[in-house]
């Protein structure tokens, strides 16, 4: 199957990041995409740079606008979409959500972003309710498919139970990146251990992995002081965490990637991490912290 990443720059407008979103998608299509994904939150700039209400109005439906338009596209072309959406639920109720849509437009699965970050350009707590759908696989004509978001790509318990869900890949919608004030050297340090640890999800599950970034420098209309520089860098790996595809670091672009499913059955015969889990002594990871200096 052939993976298409659609990494871009983000505008103020959302309507013209929809149709560049469109653009790109319907591009890759014809260009031989089975599976095409966006990155996260891409019809807005990414707005959890500052705690601001009147940003809950980019808030959508589910099914909406997005999945409405991706579902046409999805149809025509006979792919599989992975659409991120600023999902509003209900009144005061919101979410970081992806759609999964199939072959025949129709949304096949829904995920809602479990893990969500709190910090300097990140006030991600402000905007999003902790998704409560559970990991998942979603069913595709080309491959199973395992929907995570951003934050989540740092834990491996998701992409562990994503994994035992059957997905073949893991997909990361993301928007990431640098603090203007950061040094060159430690860019470079965040950058690198962002790759790695999506690496190493790939390796210790053994299936491919997806991140799809967004790129440019983004700065909020009510507070020009706060930017963010997205780092773009939009990879596949395979099984064994071997890149088959990289982004640059700063340029709108689309990447395909042909993947051979039957990597997965290869490199987990080599190395059966599956077969050796110890799942009868993993019960202390359902607990916050083991302290056993205390009975706490």
């Amino acid at each position: 199957m052939i993976v298409g990443l659609i990494q871009m720059a983000c505008q103020r407008d959302p309507q013209h990041n929809m149709d560049h979103a469109v653009s790109m998608v319907e591009t890759a299509a014809r260009q031989g995409a089975h599976l095409i994904c966006l990155p996260e939150l891409f019809r807005s700039r990414y707005f959890c740079q500052s705690e601001n209400p009147a940003w809950f109005d980019l808030a959508e439906s589910l099914p909406g606008p997005s999945t409405n338009v991706f579902g046409e596209i999805a149809k025509r072309y006979r792919v599989a979409i992975v659409v991120p959406i600023f999902e509003r639920r209900a009144p005061g109720l919101y979410h970081n959500t992806v759609a999964v849509l199939n072959e025949s437009g129709a949304i096949a699965g829904v995920y809602r972003k479990m893990h969500i970050p709190d910090d300097p350009g990140y006030y991600e707590k402000f905007y999003f309710t902790p998704g409560d759908l559970g990991f998942q696989a979603v069913e595709t004509q080309q491959a199973m498919v395992g929907p995570l978001i951003c934050w989540d790509q740092w834990f491996p318990e998701a992409a562990r139970l994503t994994a035992l869900q059957g997905a073949d890949i893991l997909v990361y919608p993301t928007a990431i990146g640098w603090h203007p004030s950061e040094k060159s050297q430690e860019r470079a340090r965040q950058r690198e251990a962002w790759m790695t640890v999506q690496r190493a999800h790939a390796i210790a599950n053994g299936v491919f992995v997806a991140a799809v970034n967004r790129v440019g420098v983004e700065t909020l209309d009510d507070d020009q002081s706060s930017s963010l520089e997205f780092w773009g860098s939009s990879f596949v790996c395979d099984p064994f965490g071997q890149m088959l595809g990289q982004c640059s670091d700063e340029k709108t672009e689309t990447l395909l990637v042909d993947l051979d499913l039957r990597r997965i059955e290869i490199v987990r015969r080599h190395w059966p991490f599956m077969r050796d889990r110890r799942i009868d002594a993993y019960d202390g990871l359902t607990r916050r912290w083991l302290d056993h200096r205390s009975s706490h």
